[in-house]
């Protein structure tokens, strides 16, 4: 999606396809990736109450909570964040994401997350995420905006 708009909204609607690990309900959508001039990729995270998934970081990353409680577990602990809070991630981080409740949340990484984990060695981190139709996401979280 190349757009050279300097000023841009974005709304948890806007991703045209969404990636889920086989049939867990978790559900990413970017709405800003590599193929943009930007420096950074930001996208939406739907998860259900209680799905899971690990991960090691290959970029820094900041999940901004917009509905639910999400928590990430690390080695040095569980980092808990509800609506209006953000997390903070440092590349090289190995860990777990967790929904506590159905949980919406921004996520904006540096560099692009995709190339940075391929370019990290980590592609079968990625090979569990399949393409589904946004209405696949539907009843974890109300929209945050009309």
């Amino acid at each position: 999606m190349a757009d050279e708009t300097n000023v841009r909204v974005f709304t948890s609607a806007d991703p045209s396809v969404w990636y889920q690990p086989g049939d867990r309900k978790l559900f990413l959508g970017d709405v800003l990736d590599a193929s943009s001039t930007a420096a950074m990729s930001v996208g939406f995270a739907r998860y259900a109450a209680g799905a899971s998934n690990d991960w090691t970081m290959s970029y820094d990353e900041a999940l901004i909570i917009t509905t639910g409680r999400f928590s990430v577990r690390h080695a040095g602990g569980v980092t808990t964040a509800e609506a209006g809070e953000v997390i903070y991630l440092r590349a090289e981080t190995e860990l777990t994401y967790a929904a506590e409740t159905d949980t919406e949340l921004v996520y904006v990484t540096h560099p692009h997350w995709l190339a940075a984990t391929e370019e990290a060695g980590r592609q079968a981190q990625l090979d569990v995420f399949q393409p589904v139709s946004p209405e696949a996401t539907e009843g974890i979280v109300a929209s945050t905006r009309a």
